[in-house]
């Protein structure tokens, strides 16, 4: 084994030193961060009522379901709900990959890992079955 030579250790050993040296000033840092976290912080028990409602909201929905009208039939969004469930799961991918969340057909086929014009049809056949249901299930609209 070849020993070093002086100026080598030397080197070795001020290296040594400067890289002890950024972890203590790393760590220190650390410290005082958490430290200046905690002060900010707070308990919940710590909190007034007051302060404790303002850390959620809840949604208000509307009890009474909104309909809509399409070619003269009255709709809710509960029906086309039920429409999209009577699909089976893959076309019901399909169509909310492409209408939802506006993917191509090439992507929806790399993503699902099948060929593009699979993609295609299931798509059609989907809306041609949710045409079907909702025609079916919508109630007429009445003036």
């Amino acid at each position: 084994m070849i020993k070093p030579s002086r100026t080598e250790w030397q080197i070795r050993c001020a290296f040594n030193a400067f890289c002890k040296r950024v972890l203590k000033n790393e760590a220190t840092n650390i410290y005082h961060e958490r430290r200046r976290q905690q002060a900010k912080e707070m308990t919940f028990s710590g909190l007034t009522p007051q302060e404790e409602n303002q850390l959620y909201t809840l949604d208000k929905h509307e009890e009474d379901e909104r309909d809509f009208q399409v070619a003269g039939k009255r709709m809710t969004s509960r029906l086309v709900a039920q429409a999209m469930h009577t699909l089976p799961k893959e076309k019901r991918i399909a169509v909310l990959l492409s209408y939802f969340f506006h993917q191509s057909d090439i992507e929806i086929s790399q993503l699902l890992d099948v060929p593009r014009s699979t993609v295609q049809y299931r798509r059609t056949s989907a809306l041609e079955r949710l045409k079907r249901f909702l025609e079916e299930h919508a109630d007429e609209w009445v003036d």
